[in-house]
């Protein structure tokens, strides 16, 4: 089986469980399994950390995460005024006293900065990034615990991946073929400008597909053809950043993926990459232009 060919039947895997999940899973369980990818990639990312030999605090970062996607559930769920808005930063200044606090006795750790600047990074580019899927899935519609999440949440979540993982095969399609330019060879030798824009274009032709599948209506979210055409480049592009930036750290670790949870695709974070910028991305676009 070619690489492409395993990329497609993971993502394939990936989305069908995705849709059952979504689609009859308690709120409650799409919760404890969002805490369970981002546990899972941030251990990845440490992993990473690992193999360049800088010690980290992961059952901090592990805990900080937890608890930021948990509290953003609980403050949309339950409607909870004490943690609304204000939780993630609560969580973040904990984590950084905690950090400097738990460094104070390392007298063997002739990395101090680095371990301390290390895990809190670690903590800002997986689970703070990630938890944004946590807010498109339950902003808008806010189901209790036992019900699955809302019509909107399920069709922008739905949308993100969509539009990001075709950007993902369409790069690597017609990079593989056309590609002749290198985008950034000392990051990634292997992306190049040709497979860039075929990736742009196959997320744009995504995101109007499934904007002239729903009628523009996702849940209580309208959207028009030209918020279609601009989150289908906005979306590709964030897609690309993420994607280069997890190969600078691959790159940096000198290793080839961040696990081997997905065959075809490599760890969590692997897969993960390329939304964890478009998630917030496309957040931010729905609240500021488009919500009521």
């Amino acid at each position: 089986m070619t690489a492409l060919a395993k990329r497609i039947a993971s993502g394939l895997c990936l989305g069908a469980a995705f849709l059952l999940v979504a689609n009859w899973g308690p709120s409650l369980s799409i919760c404890a399994l969002l805490c369970a990818i981002a546990t899972i990639a941030l251990l990845e990312f440490y992993k990473l950390l690992d193999a360049m030999e800088i010690p980290s605090f992961r059952i901090m970062g592990v805990v900080a995460s937890i608890l930021m996607i948990t509290g953003t559930w609980l403050s949309l769920t339950f409607k909870t005024a004490v943690l609304a808005g204000e939780h993630e930063l609560i969580i973040l200044f904990v984590t950084i006293i905690a950090i400097l606090i738990r460094q104070f006795p390392q007298k063997n750790n002739d990395q101090p900065l680095a371990t301390m600047a290390c895990t809190l990074f670690g903590i800002l580019y997986v689970p703070f990034l990630f938890n944004y899927f946590t807010k498109l899935a339950f902003t808008w519609e806010s189901p209790s615990w036992i019900n699955p999440i809302g019509s909107t949440g399920l069709l922008l979540v739905f949308y993100l991946i969509a539009v990001v993982k075709f950007t993902d095969i369409g790069a690597f399609v017609i990079g593989s073929r056309l590609g002749r330019h290198k985008l950034f060879p000392r990051i990634s030798p292997s992306k190049t400008w040709e497979g860039f824009f075929g990736g742009v274009a196959a997320g744009l032709l995504v995101s109007l597909c499934v904007y002239f599948t729903v009628g523009g209506r996702f849940g209580v979210i309208t959207m028009q053809i030209y918020d279609a055409i601009i989150l289908g480049i906005i979306l590709p592009v964030m897609g690309t950043v993420g994607d280069l930036t997890e190969s600078m750290l691959k790159r940096a670790a000198k290793s080839k993926d961040a696990g081997q949870l997905v065959p075809g695709m490599g760890g969590a974070l692997d897969v993960l990459d390329s939304l964890l910028f478009g998630a917030p991305a496309l957040y931010m676009y729905v609240k500021i232009l488009l919500a009521v």
